[in-house]
């Protein structure tokens, strides 16, 4: 079979000029002070620290994963607590494959990556070039125009597109395979995002991405009602404003906070989203309002749209804003609300034979893709 070229990526543009990165490799802001000077006192015993939580994840996965199953199935506990308070850096790509499901899919299909992006040809090709430049436009790996990480980008969604051709792309896909290809390779980014959208390990997600947003639809529901049950001045004073989850936290869910949050709260986000499910970002979310309440219901519409768009700094400190997240119990109410959603928009509860056959046939997506 001949091999097809990707000729719109033949030239790559001029290396960015060099500037000063932060520890995740962002451009950082121009600042005149230098927080990062002013710690360096207690940089050792923040050294010394983080390398004792690395020995112990080490510990825990085995070499490269082989105990990690063994060690989830004799101490979920102590694997979730961990996770809460943060994957290391180091080993957080390896973590996020282990605990999604997609090392699974990704073993058991050899070859598949390869051919969706050398051999096929998708309809969102000229969308998917359109949008590169737009993701994470500050980080080191994605500034240059068609360079490695812009081809890397190009490459995994173009090859999801192909995968899942009812789905194909959607603009806010890209925040999601950007954030996974600064933890891991192309290959391995691809079956983490089919692992999501599909649901090996959580409920799928393409629902996100699909014709109309249904999942969107869903989601926003459910968090206006929890709003209005967890914060019902707050609930009210939306009511009065006219104001709907649609026009602020639409983006929260389609790419789980990696749009336009930090990216030391999106990650440590992300941890507890692929262990744990989407009701962290309903938690998370909750929690901004609560953390922000009081300012919240004393503001008229536009000043209101202004701060659901921009919250303070210390509001997204994670080491503030998670444990109050994890504080509020939502798993059991959004079950319940999302069949009153189905009951009303005429949809039935997906069983979970079916969820099983769709798994299915993900994980025997090689021999199709092969033919």
């Amino acid at each position: 079979m001949e091999r097809k070229k990707t000729e719109e990526f033949e030239v790559p543009g001029p290396v960015p000029p060099a500037k000063t990165l932060d520890r995740f490799g962002f451009v950082k802001k121009e600042s005149n002070g230098s927080p990062e000077s002013l710690n360096k006192s207690g940089s050792a015993n923040e050294q010394e620290r983080e390398e004792r939580r690395v020995r112990k994840w080490r510990k825990m996965i085995g070499v490269g994963g082989s105990d990690w199953k063994h060690y989830a199935r004799r101490k979920p506990h102590v694997v979730r607590r961990r996770i809460r308070k943060g994957i290391p850096d180091c080993l957080r790509g390896l973590v996020w494959q282990l605990i999604s499901g997609s090392r699974d899919l990704l073993l058991m299909n050899p070859g598949v990556y390869e051919q969706l992006v050398l051999y096929e040809t998708s309809a969102s090709e000229l969308d998917i070039i359109r949008d590169i430049s737009r993701t994470f436009p500050s980080h080191v790996f994605f500034q240059q125009r068609h360079g490695p990480g812009q081809r890397s980008l190009y490459n995994v969604l173009k090859a999801y597109s192909v995968y899942d051709r009812e789905v194909g792309y959607v603009q806010g896909m890209g925040f999601l395979a950007g954030l996974l290809l600064l933890y891991m390779s192309e290959e391995d980014a691809f079956w983490l995002l089919v692992a999501l959208l599909k649901g090996a390990v959580q409920a799928p997600m393409e629902g996100l991405y699909l014709v109309g947003l249904p999942l969107v639809q869903q989601y926003l529901f459910q968090f206006e009602q929890l709003v209005r049950e967890h914060l019902p001045k707050l609930g009210e004073h939306f009511t009065e404003e006219m104001i709907n989850p649609s026009m602020y936290a639409s983006q929260w869910f389609i790419t789980v906070f990696s749009y336009s949050f930090p990216f030391n709260l999106a990650l440590r986000i992300w941890d507890v989203f692929l262990h744990e499910g989407v009701q962290i970002v309903f938690q998370v979310g909750l929690a901004l309002l609560k953390y922000c309440h009081d300012n919240l219901v004393n503001l008229p519409f536009e000043k209101l749209i202004h701060a659901l768009r921009n919250f303070p700094d210390e509001a997204m400190n994670p080491d503030i804003l998670l444990p109050m997240a994890y504080s509020i119990k939502v798993s059991r109410r959004l079950e319940e609300l999302k069949l009153v959603y189905e009951k009303r928009n005429g949809k039935t509860v997906e069983s979970a034979e079916s969820r099983g056959k769709q798994l299915q046939a993900v994980k025997q997506k090689n021999s199709s893709s092969k033919q």
